[in-house]
């Protein structure tokens, strides 16, 4: 029987690939044709014999003019099977190009550099981002970017030496749910911030904000790199956005920052501005390096002598210290779950656990004078294993964190009786301010538990700015939409007991007091002194003095017990220790 081909398109033929007498298979190529600077192949439609080849190269031939004559075969075709599979295996050359230049950024290619993170006891980038997310979930933006020195080096080089631009970011899935991830890489020249580096992080900053991503950021290198060559349209760099765009996502979206190695100028600064700051204890952050200290004229000093974490773990820069970036990369990753567990429409986790709690009847000594660790409290008022605080290091008589309640995430912020006797100072202020104001911004619930004397004074303090700064407490207090809770554990003297529930007593949705609560406009001691000054003073017999005193202090002391304070309803509520995670619970939810 014998069929023609027809042309399918009005074209020129470009290529001719079968004679007359020639044997043919469904499938083969038959002719080339190129119309509209598109080649299109003519393939066999039948298995048979070539009969007459009626076309040139060269041809312009009409649409539906016969191109071939084929006498088609009827017996089986064999070994078909095979010759498919061959031609189903053979790479395309665009792909494999594509794969060998994919390659050039990856951890395999690029083994002396990984080499040399591992030698100092470091992870590579690309083990970070692995860490953080399952890789198979993780979208890459901009992969092939390189430094932008072409007129400076081989282009062929900087694709593996300047590797993504010395930036690696996408999106991937973290706890399940969309995360924006920027991860520095130091092995590409010293993790500096370059010209493509720049646009690549912008570029998943806006995708973050359009989708409101979280964000995940670890920040190690060496600020901003000077040999961009290629760019001649810039000369200051000042019109730089990503240092604006970082700090406008501010309350808009989770934003965590994890610091190891070097993190020095442009690179310490994105770190600082984080929501939560993470750093691995060798990390040493700094707003300029040693080349920038020395060239402004103020000495010549080692990289290690800058920024190093027990400095910024003290002064409240590094809210997180871990052990190394396994241990960042864990903690992040649990730290980011309480905003995102915190979203409306986010079902609580059923997967906690709790202590019991029973042994919170006796966690207050007999002496009221006497102290204990608050964060035994805390550890067994959360779920099990859930609490993690922030701020360790800086203004630690306030102590901050997050933590679960039966699956809910809640901010906790408590007097520690252990540093300055629960007195707030102003770093103590300034860290529950910024506390409460993060979770308020995050819609995340705050329990504060209250054992405080108060603001703490003196002339020495004042020089700090006391009166400014710890009015920042109040500044956030007052402004909160988040629920806010409190319970009196013990002291609730002055200012500072009101700074710690928001303005007032009547501040906290609920204000709740275990019975070893005491209440006053401030200390008892101090209030006996103060108020009744004159009749002590006309006493000369110390022990009838002292004797007067205790009378007073004993009737302040009854006036101001939990129970009294809540018979005139200054308080809501007078609690059994035990019952006070079922109350949360019951107000959480």
């Amino acid at each position: 029987m014998l069929k023609t081909i027809n042309a399918p398109l009005t074209g020129v033929v470009i290529e001719v690939s079968v004679v007359s007498g020639q044997p043919v298979h469904k499938g083969d190529l038959l002719v080339l044709m190129e119309s509209m600077k598109v080649q299109l192949r003519v393939e066999s439609e039948y298995d048979g014999t070539v009969e007459s080849v009626p076309v040139n190269i060269g041809d312009t031939i009409q649409r539906d003019a016969n191109l071939i004559s084929i006498a088609v075969s009827d017996k089986p075709r064999k070994a078909e099977a095979s010759r498919n599979k061959a031609i189903s295996d053979a790479p395309h050359s665009l792909i494999q190009g594509f794969r060998e230049r994919q390659a050039l950024s990856l951890d395999l290619h690029r083994s002396a550099a990984a080499d040399k993170r591992h030698a100092k006891g470091y992870q590579t980038a690309r083990e970070n981002l692995a860490q953080l997310c399952d890789p198979a979930t993780f979208q890459e933006y901009g992969q092939f970017a390189v430094a932008a020195q072409r007129q400076r080096h081989d282009y062929e080089t900087l694709k593996t030496t300047s590797a993504a631009d010395g930036i690696i970011t996408g999106i991937g899935q973290v706890n399940g749910q969309a995360v924006a991830l920027v991860v520095n890489d130091y092995s590409v020249m010293a993790g500096t911030q370059g010209f493509f580096h720049h646009q690549k992080l912008d570029r998943i900053l806006q995708v973050a904000r359009d989708k409101n991503l979280p964000v995940i950021m670890y920040t190690e290198g060496g600020g901003g790199r000077p040999g961009d060559t290629d760019v001649t349209v810039v000369n200051s760099g000042l019109q730089c956005t990503s240092f604006g765009t970082w700090a406008g996502l501010s309350g808009l979206v989770p934003r965590i920052s994890v610091a190891n190695g070097y993190n020095f100028a442009g690179n310490a600064a994105l770190f600082g501005a984080a929501d939560i700051t993470i750093a691995t204890k060798r990390s040493w952050i700094g707003m300029a390096g040693p080349a920038m200290i020395e060239g402004g004229g103020l000495g010549t000093f080692k990289a290690t002598e800058i920024g190093p974490i027990e400095v910024q773990a003290s002064n409240g820069t590094v809210d997180i210290v871990v052990d190394d970036e396994a241990h960042a990369a864990k903690v992040a990753v649990k730290v980011l779950s309480y905003f995102q567990k915190a979203v409306e429409d986010q079902p609580n986790s059923s997967d906690w656990q709790a202590q019991g709690q029973a042994i919170l009847q006796h966690a207050l000594p007999e002496n009221r004078r006497q102290t204990y660790d608050v964060r035994h409290i805390i550890e067994r008022l959360s779920d099990l294993d859930s609490f993690i605080e922030l701020g360790r290091g800086y203004g630690p008589s306030i102590i901050t964190g997050l933590a679960c309640i039966e699956g809910k995430p809640v901010g906790v912020m408590a007097n520690d009786c252990n540093s300055l006797g629960g007195a707030i100072d102003v770093q103590a202020g300034e860290k529950a301010a910024k506390f409460m104001q993060l979770c308020d911004q995050f819609k995340i619930p705050i329990i504060s538990l209250c054992d405080t004397p108060g603001f703490m004074v003196g002339p020495e303090h004042e020089t700090q700015g006391a009166v400014r700064r710890l009015a920042s407490m109040f500044r956030v207090g007052a402004q909160l939409s988040t629920p806010f809770y409190a319970v009196v554990l013990r002291k609730c003297y002055g200012l500072g007991a009101q700074a710690m529930l928001g303005g007032s007593t009547q501040r906290p949705l609920y204000t709740l007091s275990w019975p070893s609560g005491e209440f006053g406009a401030m200390g008892l001691e101090g209030a006996v002194r103060l108020g009744f000054r004159k009749e002590l003073s006309q006493i000369t017999d110390p022990d009838q003095q002292q004797a007067l005193f205790d009378k007073l202090l004993a009737q302040q002391y009854q006036r101001g017990q939990a129970t009294e304070v809540a018979s005139v309803l200054e308080i809501d509520a007078v609690i059994d220790p035990a019952d006070t995670r079922k109350t949360l619970a019951t107000l959480l939810n």
